[in-house]
């Protein structure tokens, strides 16, 4: 399911890459929006853009999620194994995509993406990143395939104004 690969190996998707900066705009519910503050953090992200537009360099800028250890979401409290287990591992929660253990070498623990937690980062900035050494592995098809398709449900859903009718 995930490939290690050697530094000089181009930028694509499904690569799980550590350290990329991303900024979060944080606005309290007491804040107005020009008070709103900005949180730069690092985190391990997988690239969702289209592995076809990275290949063409048809994009300068690259899509990315954050990937959770679930074990540290669990031990948080931020969720219950229960349900990572029952739910999100069979893909039945919105917005977030379970990633297996990946055997050694590669050190990547079972894991959660959350789409629902987008960054724009630069394809420059990516592929210094993987120079240097910070990708992890890349998630080899069909799961790379798989979680795209995730990805694109989660917005392209087709929300109805009312659930439908139901007889008694």
């Amino acid at each position: 399911m995930y490939q290690s690969l050697p530094p000089g190996t181009l930028l694509s998707q499904g690569d799980i890459i550590d350290d990329c900066p991303v900024i979060a705009v944080d606005v309290s519910s007491s804040q107005a929006e020009e008070d709103a503050a900005f949180k730069k953090s690092r985190a391990r992200v997988v690239v969702l853009t289209q592995a076809c537009d990275l290949a063409q360099e048809k994009t300068t800028r690259c899509v990315v999620a954050p990937v959770h250890n679930a074990s540290v979401l669990v031990d948080q409290g931020d969720l219950k194994a229960s349900h990572v287990r029952d739910q999100i591992r069979r893909g039945l929660v919105f917005g977030w995509y379970f990633l297996p253990a990946a055997p050694t070498p590669i050190e990547l623990p079972e894991s959660i993406v959350d789409l629902r937690d987008l960054h724009t980062v630069s394809r420059s900035l990516l592929g210094r990143l993987i120079i240097n050494g910070k990708r992890v592995c890349r998630i080899e098809t069909p799961w790379r395939e798989h979680l795209a398709q995730h990805f694109a449900v989660t917005y392209s859903r087709i929300a109805l104004p009312e659930p439908y009718e139901t007889q008694p």
